[in-house]
């Protein structure tokens, strides 16, 4: 069967009613544009978008395109729409009047996790919950004896490393309790033990995983080149792997009796075996909509990123910004849980992490051990001048 050329191909009935259906399609998208009173974008490359334009820091090269076009933008990254906020007052006018607009998160578990479920009756539910069961001041305290006990490992560590007189690397030991004392507060399982731990092999691989560059994110119709790189099977080998843990998990605190000392999990079982908790997640809590917000029109299932590593290095709120000065907390009345959006270690608004409580009592709780048992200084040759603490970018910045 012989080619078609030029000439044929513009008589053909079929080509020509494609050519006409993409033409519409592209003017009532540079229709619907028109219509709506968009935030300043930079210049986009064809496909790709604005990630060119992300570098290697993307948080510092947002925060450069939020100097030169406003602390209200609008990316294209890749197929996603992104509205980028990066300024304070555009937080507290989020939290204030769009609230419930913007309070979803990307999703897992099928939307019933707590921090990436749909607001609604069943997010609200959850969330009930978990605060009177798990995250109260009293049941916060109530876990106090595993934050001893780990601690005084810690503590035993740093000692019999001293006594050799050798230098210390504490982000492993302090991501060590860390874990250890969340794994045993939600299952009674350490992390980590000794560097070896089901649970942290898996959490460790995670991590990797969320900071593995996903295209299918960015470009849904390439989503099969993540099959051939070998994420998606990761993904899913790790998630298998997870679920087995946790089923496990589940099995062993149901062949107990009773629990001695309980925690998270089996208070959820004892919760489901009463039948007090049996809200059921329904699609129709997910939602998508168009919202103003200064003015401009937000288009549904637009993406907003907050980029809230700028907005703690704001010139307006902070003086010297980039400069390592502690000292301007100690007198300071910025409230860090969620009522000054110039510091927001914890988020803000309804999706405020309802850990708060449970998290500062395990920080300060550490710190003040470290600064009680030891005086600290940097290892021989080393100075505060030579040291390299330029961050690193991951699932958070560090």
């Amino acid at each position: 069967m012989e080619l078609l050329n030029v000439a044929q191909l513009s008589t053909n009935p079929l080509f020509l009613s494609l050519i006409l259906l993409f033409s519409l399609l592209v003017w009532l998208q540079l229709e619907k544009r028109k219509t709506l009173n968009l935030p300043p974008s930079p210049p986009k490359l064809p496909l790709i978008g604005d990630i060119h334009q992300l570098g290697k820091l993307p948080h510092r090269s947002l925060r450069d395109l939020s100097k030169k076009y406003g602390s209200l933008l609008l990316l294209q990254l890749g197929y996603n729409p992104t509205f980028l906020v990066s300024s304070a007052d555009m937080v507290r006018e989020i939290v204030k009047n769009h609230d419930i607009d913007h309070c979803c998160k990307i999703f897992f578990y099928k939307c019933k996790d707590m921090a990436c479920a749909p607001y609604g009756d069943y997010w609200r539910q959850v969330k009930k919950m978990s605060f009177v069961q798990h995250f109260s001041n009293q049941s916060v305290q109530s876990f106090q004896f595993i934050r001893d006990e780990e601690v005084e490992l810690l503590i035993n560590k740093i000692r019999s490393v001293c006594l050799k007189g050798e230098s210390i690397y504490l982000i492993d030991m302090l991501m060590s309790v860390s874990s250890n004392i969340v794994s045993r507060c939600v299952l009674s399982h350490k992390s980590e033990e000794d560097g070896r731990s089901k649970l942290g092999e898996l959490g460790k691989r995670l991590l990797i995983l969320f900071n593995s560059l996903c295209v299918g994110d960015m470009f849904p119709y390439l989503r099969w080149v993540d099959v051939l790189t070998g994420l998606i099977p990761s993904m899913k080998a790790v998630s298998a792997e997870l679920d087995a843990f946790l089923d496990q998990v589940i099995q062993e605190h149901k062949a107990l009796e009773s629990y001695v000392k309980k925690n998270f999990l089996s208070i959820i079982m004892q919760l489901q075996k009463n039948g007090t908790f049996e809200m059921d997640l329904a699609q129709e809590n997910i939602k998508a909509y168009c919202v103003k917000l200064e003015g401009y029109d937000i288009p549904s299932n637009t993406k907003v990123l907050i980029n809230a590593w700028a907005i703690q290095r704001d010139p307006k709120w902070w003086e010297n910004p980039e400069e390592f000065i502690p000292e301007r907390f100690e007198n300071s009345s910025i409230d860090f849980k969620g009522q000054d959006f110039q510091l927001n270690p914890f988020d803000f608004g309804k999706r405020r992490c309802p850990r708060i409580a449970f998290g500062v009592a395990s920080i300060e709780f550490v710190m003040a051990n470290l600064l009680y048992w030891f005086d600290w200084k940097l290892p021989a040759g080393e100075t505060t001048e030579n040291m390299d603490i330029a961050e690193l970018y991951g699932l958070t910045v560090i």
